[in-house]
């Protein structure tokens, strides 16, 4: 499996000659550029994790690429004449070799006053091959097998001792910083540094921004 960091919670997974896109939002930068996807995922419906502009781009340079969102997502998207499959928790499918799994169902809370909207996280898990979770924003979610684990970093619904607790509690082999984009050089440098230390034995880093495409154990 390769993982390509595009910026914020966008990542490119390629797989067993497959290729799927995660959360294409408009923090994101060089997604709609991609060629060759198999699908697109789509978390939920805030917009730095989908962008509702550029993705009929995306989809019109990927001709066949089925697109699967939150089922309020897809809703939304249908009515507005783009075509998306819902994934509903608990339901998979299979894109290619990868299997693609739902789970979750409720954004993290951002404030009482504001409320809660739909969320799934995504179990990418490969023949032979690591399983790989995005939660998009939500952690209350922990499956069971995941080797490589996208960890949101800084957030509104979020603070630095939820990450450590959602790495702990999951136990991945390796975990990879994502929704980053809100925080400094110097600010992002402090989290993965605080995550990193407070981190089970044998839960190794693997910061993937700038790198391209990365192969995961």
């Amino acid at each position: 499996m390769e993982l390509t960091h595009i910026g914020h919670s966008c990542l490119l997974v390629e797989a067993g000659g497959i290729r799927v896109l995660l959360d294409p939002g408009t923090f994101s930068h060089g997604f709609e550029e991609l060629t060759g996807l198999d699908a697109v995922l789509i978390t939920h419906a805030h917009h730095d994790h989908v962008d509702v502009e550029r993705l009929p781009l995306l989809l019109e340079a990927n001709d066949g690429a089925r697109l699967v969102a939150e089922p309020e997502v897809a809703a939304s998207l249908r009515d507005a004449g783009i075509d998306a499959q819902p994934l509903h928790p608990g339901q998979s499918m299979a894109v290619g070799s990868l299997d693609v799994r739902a789970v979750g169902g409720e954004h993290a809370l951002i404030h009482p006053d504001i409320p809660r909207i739909g969320n799934v996280g995504f179990v990418l898990a490969e023949d032979g091959g690591p399983v790989l979770f995005h939660p998009g924003d939500a952690l209350e979610v922990i499956p069971d097998g995941v080797d490589v684990l996208a960890v949101p970093v800084s957030a509104p619904w979020q603070a630095a001792r939820d990450a450590v607790e959602f790495v702990r509690a999951v136990r991945p082999r390796v975990w990879l910083p994502i929704h980053d984009v809100l925080l400094s050089e110097p600010g992002r440098a402090l989290y993965l540094n605080l995550v990193n230390m407070l981190a089970p034995e044998g839960v190794a880093l693997r910061d993937l921004a700038g790198a391209g495409a990365t192969a995961l154990p």
